[in-house]
């Protein structure tokens, strides 16, 4: 697994407003920038000439001027999709790399970094806080380093079916596997599911 760094990720007019967003609620973040980065999963190191085609075909967009220096209390943040999920960025990128003769890789897959300036160091809540404002935990995880995103190629055995009952057990049994299996639904995401249920269950003739 390689990282390559890629384009701005968000345009300066998002940027600002994402900024005022979290300043109002974590006043201690001073600045904020950040880019997208191709995390690469090959079977062999690619050479120099099979390198630069890579590079070329992720080579889209402004470059960052980004400062690796986070200060004494910056923090790196890295949003990539959630480890055991293809996002359907990945797919596509994937075909391209692969149509184009780079056959040794796998799959390539998009993150974004984020580099966060700060006055002083975050509490543990603070940071909390701050990836809920940077990524959508149902289809993002957010990670502290690139040696993290080795979790994204990671290949499971697929889990036991598991089933909920609501027939028997009604709405509370979508709340109980809502937290047993992590689900992160909302109330009303819970609500609209239960009552889609029974709009599409069959009826009895």
């Amino acid at each position: 697994m390689f990282v390559l760094t890629g384009c701005t990720a968000l345009s300066d007019f998002r940027l600002r407003k994402l900024l005022r967003q979290i300043q109002h609620e974590i006043p201690v973040v001073e600045a904020m920038h950040c880019c997208f980065v191709h995390i690469v999963d090959c079977d062999e190191v690619l050479d120099d000439p099979r390198s630069e085609v890579l590079e070329q075909l992720l080579n889209y967009g402004d470059s960052p001027a980004l400062n690796d220096d986070l200060g004494q209390f910056g923090v790196f943040r890295l949003v990539v999709p959630r480890p055991g999920t293809i996002s359907p960025w990945s797919s596509k990128a994937t075909d391209i790399v692969r149509n184009c003769g780079l056959r040794q890789i796998r799959r390539v897959e998009r993150g974004i970094a984020w580099h966060i300036s700060l006055k002083r160091p975050l509490s543990d809540e603070q940071l909390i806080n701050l990836d809920a404002h940077l990524h959508d935990k149902m289809t993002q995880a957010v990670l502290n380093d690139y040696e993290d995103a080795v979790s994204l190629f990671s290949h499971a055995q697929p889990a036991r079916l598991s089933t909920v009952d609501i027939l028997g057990n009604g709405k509370q049994a979508l709340q109980q596997a809502n937290q047993s299996m992590g689900l992160a639904l909302a109330d009303d995401e819970i609500d609209y599911l239960y009552d889609a249920f029974f709009k599409i269950r069959p009826q009895p003739q």
